[in-house]
């Protein structure tokens, strides 16, 4: 048979019998459901929450979802959860808290790290696997116990003599290792560069605290809650709450000192404090959900990440955000809240000023200035807070900056 006989063959029987195209190509179409949304409450670095690990704040949080809507633990398939400082968690941080939330031995976990973001991109892979069509159902979140960050001995200090330690809590979650500098440094650096001045950071953090009081005053964060038991010698205290925004002291703010240069304008104020604390997502097809009959709180409608110069990480929720948007088909007038993690208050200062967003859209039960910036959860806690406040069919939009010059976004339908 000719070269050209066999062309002619192979093309004509192509024609006749196509080629199945590609499971990921087939289900474009799968959408991804959020069906549970919960979080521990935020705690004090060494405050209330100090006895847990990460992981057992995560397993609260996965366990809290689980059983807000009697979903069976066995069914969940994979399970993907942020943490940033995983010095002496243990092994595989994601799978301890799946075990420990009653999934069963055959489900996969995997730990993801882009610190601030690792519990927002958590949240993406979770998406990306059921709407690829390889999963149904999947856990998300993110964990931190930045009271139990260890501080390290390098193997190389002497045998005798003075030993040097590290802190691991600063080296693998706080420090800009690409300018050898406090991520605080890159706020400043960010806000002369976008002109935020003093006077406006410190206004948009008194705001967050009044708006997180609020909040707690009028039962805002009730659904989303996981409390916790912490065992003591007197007895067990249940924590229901989060810890931080009752310390403020509102005459005081605009008289603290610069955190990190002279004559800088970031505070211990406007800057968000260690805390510790988990959230957690159920994720599923909607399919699956309609065929076990759960109602879903909100719809998967884009996510997208972006990358800069890392010293100018708090600007990047300005690139990522848009890319979101457009992806969705929608504009920032669309969206109805915004949730945007104030690791910095010049963070969302920026966002107002580049994206021309409303403030009164913005953390609306104030952020993490107010509320505690647990660092591996707080990507998913901004998203499990955007489910509970948004109303039937509104659009909403989460943001987080993150270490190393990067941000990640989510834009969500509240159903």
């Amino acid at each position: 048979m000719s070269v050209l006989t066999t062309i002619r063959t192979r093309v004509v029987s192509s024609s006749l019998h196509p080629r199945r195209l590609p499971s990921s190509s087939r289900s474009m179409a799968i959408e991804a459901v959020i069906v549970a949304a919960s979080r521990t409450p935020t705690g004090s670095i060494n405050g209330s929450l100090k006895s847990f690990k990460a992981p057992e704040l995560g397993a609260a949080a996965l366990k809290h979802a689980l059983e807000s809507k009697s979903i069976d633990p066995s069914i969940v398939e994979e399970v993907y959860f942020g943490n940033v400082v995983q010095a002496g968690v243990g092994q595989s941080p994601a799978r301890q808290v799946a075990l420990h939330s009653g999934l069963s031995s055959s489900s996969d976990a995997t730990t993801i790290n882009k610190v601030c973001a690792s519990g927002m991109k958590s949240i993406m892979l979770a998406a990306q696997a059921i709407e690829g069509g390889h999963r149904s159902i999947v856990a998300a979140g993110g964990m931190e116990s930045m009271s139990n960050a260890p501080f390290l001995l390098p193997r190389t200090n002497p045998p005798f003599g003075k030993f040097t330690t590290i802190d691991s809590l600063e080296t693998d979650g706080l420090w800009d290792v690409f300018n050898n500098q406090a991520m605080g440094c890159c706020g400043e650096s960010a806000a002369d560069k976008c002109g935020i001045t003093r006077e406006s950071q410190d206004a948009h953090a008194i705001e967050s605290y009044k708006r997180a009081a609020q909040a707690w005053k009028d039962g805002a964060f009730d659904a989303e809650i996981a409390p916790l038991t912490v065992k003591g010698k007197k007895g067990d205290t249940i924590v229901r709450e989060d810890e931080e925004y009752k310390r403020v002291i509102f005459e005081k703010v605009p008289s603290l000192r610069s955190a990190f240069k002279q004559g800088g304008s970031i505070t211990a104020a406007n800057s968000s404090p260690l805390s510790d604390g988990a959230s957690a997502l159920i994720l599923m097809s909607a399919e699956k959900a309609k065929e076990l009959g759960l109602t879903p709180l909100a719809k998967i409608i884009s996510y997208a990440d972006a990358g800069v110069d890392p010293v100018d990480f708090p600007i990047a929720p300005t690139i990522a955000l848009p890319k979101a948007l457009e992806k969705a088909n929608l504009t920032v007038d669309d969206i109805s809240l915004f949730e945007l993690n104030e690791a910095f208050s010049v963070v969302v200062r920026i966002a107002e000023q580049r994206l021309g967003v409303d403030p009164a859209k913005i953390n609306v039960h104030g952020g993490a200035v107010a509320l505690g910036h647990a660092i591996g959860s707080s990507g998913s806690r901004i998203i499990v807070t955007l489910v509970h406040a948004l109303k039937s069919g509104q659009y909403g939009a989460a943001g987080v900056c993150n270490g190393g010059g990067a941000a990640s976004a989510v834009v969500i339908q509240k159903l």
